[in-house]
Parts: C-alpha cells; sequence; structure tokens
C-alpha cells in the first residue's frame, strides 16, 4: 500500500550547498536555451513555419525557445485526435492510470532542480518561488493519482435485498486545458494531470510566455509512458487557436486559469450548443481575486507585517492570492505602515537567477506598461509612500510599490492589477475593515490578522473568500491542505488539490442490476 499524501518538501537556499546545486542547475539550462519547441499531436511532432519566441522577462534579448504555433487546422487535427484516443484511454484501469502520475511525480522529483531552474529563465521567478511551484506540481500528481484511487473504490450506497447497485465515476471526454504562465509547472501539471488521471484526453493550449516549461513538462509525461494522443500540446494564438478549441462540438470540457475578462469569455462561448454536440459542456474556472489582509487592533504587528509584505510582493504580485489591499484598524494603521515599508524597503529587486534576489522582473511588456499605468492611477488616489520606478532597458523591472491612505473604492482598491502594488486604507472599526474587505467583486483569498477570538469567528462567517487565512499571509495554499478557488468573480470555486476537483472532470454513473 503507498504511504499516505505528504507534501514535497521545500528546499532551503540557506544552505550553500543546495544554492550550488541549483546554480549548476541553472547552467545545464542555459545550455538549452534557444531550441526549437514543435507541437505534439498524438505523438507526432510538428514543426510550422509560424512561431512565437519565449524570451526571459529579466534579460529581454535572451531567447528561452522558439516555440511553433498552431493554426485552427492543426487544433481540428489535435481534438480529433484526443477523441479518438478517449476511446481507449477511458477504459484503462484506474490503478494504472494513477501509476502513470506517480512515476512522472517521481521523475519531477529527481529533476527538480531543472524545472525550477526553466522557470527561473522564463517565468522570472526567484529560487524559492520556483522551488515552491515545482514542488506543487509534484504534490498535484502525488494528490490526484491517490484521489482517482479512492473515488474508483466501491462508492457506498444504501444496500437492497435481491439487487447489487454499484456508482462509478466515469470521464467526460475530450477536454480543453488553458493553463496560467504566472505558475507555469504547478497549476498547468495540475490542470493537465487531474484531467487524464481520470480518463480523458486533453488538447494542452500553454500560456504563451511560460510554453517552453509546459513543452518540457509534455516531454516528462512522455517519459513516464503517458500513450500518445492523451496529452497533445499545441501552442498558439488564444483569439484564433483557443476560441476554436472552446467552441469545437467535441469539446467536453473547459479547464481555464487566468484573468477574469478571458475566464467569462470561455464560460460564455462555451455556454452555446454547437452543431452535432451531444452535452452541455463543462466549465471550470479560476478568474483572479483583489484579496486583502485586515489588520485588527489588538493583531501581532510584526506577524502582520511579515504577512503583508510577503503575500503582496511573492513572485511581484503576480499571483491571483496576493495581498493587494491591507485594510488596518486605525489604532494600528500608522505602525502596520512604517512597519511594512521598512521590511518592503528590504527587498533586493533584480534578476531572480541571483540567490540574493527578492523579487524578480514582472513576465512581459504588456504587464509591465499595465503595472505602470496603474501606479500613475495611483498617484491620484492615495499617497505614494515606497517605490513607484521602473526600468525595461534590460528586463521588466518594476519597484514593490506602496500607497498608503487610499480610499476603499479608489480603482487601485477594487481592480485586479497583478503587479508589486500594495494599496493601504485605514478601518474606523473591525466590522468596517470586513465590510471594505468584501467590497469587490473577486472572492479568491483574504487574511486576518488578529488575537480577537470574536472577531476571528465574524470573519470565518462572514469573510467571503474561498480561501481565507487567520494569523497567517493569503498566499501559499498547500496541496491537501488549503483546497483551492474562490468565490463570485473569481471563478467555480474549483478547489484544486482537494478531495472534490476531480469529481469535476467526471461523472457519475449508477448501475443496478436485480438477481
Amino acid at each position: 500500500m503507498r504511504a499516505a499524501f505528504r507534501n514535497e518538501p521545500f528546499t532551503n537556499f540557506g544552505a550553500e550547498s543546495n544554492n550550488k546545486a541549483y546554480d549548476a542547475a541553472l547552467e545545464l539550462v542555459r545550455s538549452k536555451l534557444g531550441q526549437e519547441y514543435p507541437l505534439v499531436i498524438g505523438g507526432r511532432r510538428i514543426s510550422t513555419t509560424r512561431t512565437s519566441l519565449s524570451i526571459n522577462p529579466a534579460s529581454k534579448n535572451q531567447v528561452i525557445g522558439v516555440v511553433s504555433q498552431a493554426d485552427t487546422k492543426l487544433a481540428e487535427e489535435a481534438i480529433q485526435t484526443a477523441a479518438r484516443t478517449f476511446e481507449s484511454w477511458r477504459f484503462t484501469e484506474p490503478n494504472e492510470r494513477a501509476r502513470y502520475l506517480y512515476k512522472a511525480a517521481a521523475l519531477l522529483r529527481l529533476r527538480k532542480h531543472e524545472f525550477s531552474a526553466w522557470m527561473t529563465l522564463e517565468a522570472g521567478k526567484t529560487r524559492a518561488e520556483a522551488d515552491a511551484d515545482t514542488a506543487e506540481a509534484i504534490d498535484f500528481m502525488e494528490f490526484y493519482a491517490r484521489e482517482l484511487q479512492r473515488i474508483s473504490e466501491p462508492q457506498p450506497l444504501t444496500p437492497l435485498d435481491e439487487e447489487e447497485n454499484q456508482l462509478y465515476y466515469i470521464p467526460l471526454g475530450v477536454g480543453i486545458v488553458i493553463p496560467p504562465w504566472n505558475f507555469p509547472l504547478a497549476i498547468m501539471a495540475g490542470m493537465t494531470t487531474a484531467a487524464l488521471v481520470c480518463g480523458n484526453t486533453v488538447v494542452l493550449k500553454p500560456a504563451s510566455p511560460t510554453a517552453v516549461i509546459a513543452a518540457q513538462f509534455a516531454l516528462l509525461l512522455e517519459e513516464a509512458g503517458v500513450p500518445s494522443g492523451v496529452v497533445n500540446y499545441l501552442p498558439g494564438p488564444g483569439g484564433e487557436v483557443g476560441d476554436y478549441l472552446v467552441d469545437h462540438p467535441l469539446t467536453r470540457f473547459v479547464s481555464f486559469t487566468g484573468s477574469r475578462e478571458v475566464g467569462l469569455r470561455i464560460n460564455e462561448r462555451a455556454a452555446k450548443t454547437r452543431p452535432g454536440q451531444k452535452w452541455i459542456k463543462r466549465v471550470i474556472a479560476e478568474m483572479g481575486g483583489k484579496d486583502a489582509i485586515i489588520v485588527d487592533d489588538d493583531a501581532d504587528l510584526d506577524l502582520a507585517a511579515d504577512s503583508i509584505v510577503a503575500a503582496a510582493f511573492g513572485f511581484s504580485g503576480q499571483k491571483c492570492s496576493a495581498c493587494s489591499r491591507a485594510i488596518v484598524h486605525e489604532a494600528a494603521y500608522d505602525e502596520v505602515l512604517a512597519k511594512v515599508i521598512e521590511r518592503t524597503h528590504r527587498l533586493a529587486v533584480g534578476d531572480p537567477a541571483e540567490a540574493t534576489t527578492n523579487v524578480g522582473a514582472v513576465i512581459d511588456d504588456k504587464a509591465f506598461r499595465k503595472i505602470q499605468e496603474y501606479i500613475e492611477i495611483g498617484k491620484s488616489e492615495g499617497q505614494l509612500v515606497l517605490g513607484g520606478a521602473s526600468d525595461d532597458s534590460v528586463g521588466y523591472f518594476i519597484e514593490p510599490t506602496i500607497f498608503a491612505d487610499v480610499d476603499e473604492n479608489a480603482r487601485i482598491s477594487l481592480e485586479e492589477i497583478f503587479g508589486p502594488v500594495l494599496a493601504f486604507t485605514k478601518a474606523p472599526s473591525f466590522e468596517e475593515a470586513l465590510r471594505m474587505a468584501n467590497n469587490t467583486e473577486f472572492g479568491l483569498t483574504g487574511a486576518v490578522i488578529s488575537r480577537n477570538r470574536a472577531h476571528l469567528e465574524q470573519a470565518r462567517r462572514e469573510f467571503m473568500a474561498g480561501n481565507l487565512y487567520l494569523n497567517r499571509k493569503c498566499t501559499g495554499a498547500l496541496v491537501g491542505a488549503h483546497p483551492f478557488g474562490g468565490f463570485n468573480m473569481s471563478g467555480t470555486d474549483s478547489k484544486a488539490g482537494g478531495r472534490d476537483y476531480l469529481l469535476l472532470f467526471t461523472q457519475a454513473k449508477i448501475v443496478s442490476e436485480r438477481y
């Protein structure tokens, strides 16, 4: 019997030996930069004349890879291939499917620093952030393999005399997996392997900025023995290829993580029944957040400051769970603001490949310009107390930026920025702080720092967030411990990494036989 699930340990980069091992992995990856990455459909490599360059956001002249781009003809081929493969893959014994994930997780564990190094160079993740991403990818595969085995066991039903009843969870069909660039290994791997372990086949359309990492993972699945056609790697323009895949009558479900705007577009298109379509398409969506940390008047202020800084500026704030709002009781406001400024000022901004860097570059020129625009908006909506500068001469670097005295209805308090920008808002009471935290169309994560038991219990009841954290930061969900997904415009509350997640990729069938 396999041991109970345990989260993959994070690497201790305080140890020099681990930094040396990571340096070696970076050198290995650098030796592979600039290679061409074809599409993979049914195991067949297809190079196209239309390509896209993946670049290092911290060194924008460095090409990570040259990625072939699909068109609608190749998207059709990928869908048809996945549909044909489904007819055999669906009947593969569940324990066999689980073993493919165990094998892939073992291979990834052996090459942990190598995959993390790809993320440092392609996604701009620091060592610690990349290592956590890789660990989470391992966790997802280990967890979902066990979960598939659990739900494949006989399910409890009310017994009847002279009748045998069994409930099975069977796969849906062809799934379109559209992952984000900000967790380019963990979320991409989790979405893909959750679908395939349940017996579905997948067309994987990777995020354009991190298509090389997705290609490396597709190769890893091949190495683990996943049959050709189960996962088809199909990079291409979202407006062309993505729409075609979502609209296709053979598409059974769409698993998406990304922006609110794109998620709503997918949901709308998937809701329309196409000629020849035999089912209602299922959409599994995680679409972002505008997350707040509330600090009460009796809170541990050092814990509050540490939590805010880590959650606001980890990976340059490019997380849907990032703290973009600090809502602080007026009695603690000045002291918490001062502590956060002091801690943020100590963060080192620079090349994420360097061991001493805390904050790397943002992902690309579009994100750089968008964040700059919000910083300019913030200057008219609050007091700029730290940061605000940016430099794209080498890479897309933006200083961690803090605005104080921001109104709860300001744009930088309501709109998702997805960058290292933090708005401080003063609250006259805990009740008002809680109301302000809920003053958003999103509902993904949130945190409360307080010693007041009544306030913590009130937050449990009233704080509208799919993942609420008490006396800790609002980022860093662990598979199995913190099933992840949010309310309202944050998505379908899919709870990735939880016991309910695989049910989204299956349908229940009951078989009754009377003797």
